[in-house]
């Protein structure tokens, strides 16, 4: 759908890396990559989207997608609710999304899984489960799982100003707004992302 910064680059199956560019059609076992500040966003087929940001590598699979590492938001479109989940797989556990953004990162030291908006399930292998409401944040740090914990209102505006991902796209987010009601937040001007991480905390 866009590239809104780059260096990001696309693998199709049996093929050479390329840079990535709108209008690309991608396929199942492709490998999306991006280096800071390089960011990304795809449509899926299903009608569910995502952006790609960070230092990131992420695999296409025929019912969700692998976030190996780096920053992703994925969501569902308001209108597209009903079928199956989108499902986002990390080293630790899978988030599984209906009608839901959800914000996931993961880096050689934990992972952690936000809910902009939504109900959001997130897995583990041993079949632990946590479920995560707008404005909460679960983490794996130093090999164990902190419990969820919401957001106060400050840093939720912070995040929401400062996100490589919620800022500097021009390809509509569609469920913007319901972040803005749901974490009453006030809407941030369009322009360029800030080139700072998403704070974790």
């Amino acid at each position: 759908m866009e590239v809104p910064s780059r260096p990001a680059f696309v693998q199709l199956p049996r093929r050479s890396e390329i840079a990535a560019q709108p209008g690309l059609r991608l396929a199942t076992d492709a490998t999306l990559r991006t280096q800071k500040p390089g960011r990304l966003q795809v449509q899926l087929a299903n009608g569910r989207s995502f952006r790609l940001g960070g230092d990131a590598v992420l695999r296409l699979g025929a019912n969700g997608v692998d976030l190996v590492k780096g920053q992703i938001i994925a969501w569902v479109n308001p209108g597209q609710k009903g079928g199956s989940p989108l499902t986002v797989k990390t080293r630790v556990a899978t988030a599984s999304i209906v009608g839901t953004t959800v914000f996931i990162e993961a880096t050689p030291d934990g992972v952690k899984f936000f809910s902009w908006e939504g109900q959001v399930r997130v897995t583990t292998p041993s079949g632990q489960r946590f479920d995560l409401s707008s404005g909460q944040q679960l983490a794996f740090e130093k090999g164990a799982w902190v419990p969820p914990r919401r957001l106060t209102p400050g840093e939720a505006a912070t995040r929401r100003q400062k996100s490589i991902l919620l800022n500097g796209f021009e390809a509509p987010m569609e469920t913007m707004p319901v972040i803005e009601r749901e974490l009453g937040l006030s809407a941030v001007p369009a322009g360029p992302a800030a080139p700072a991480a998403e704070p974790a905390r």
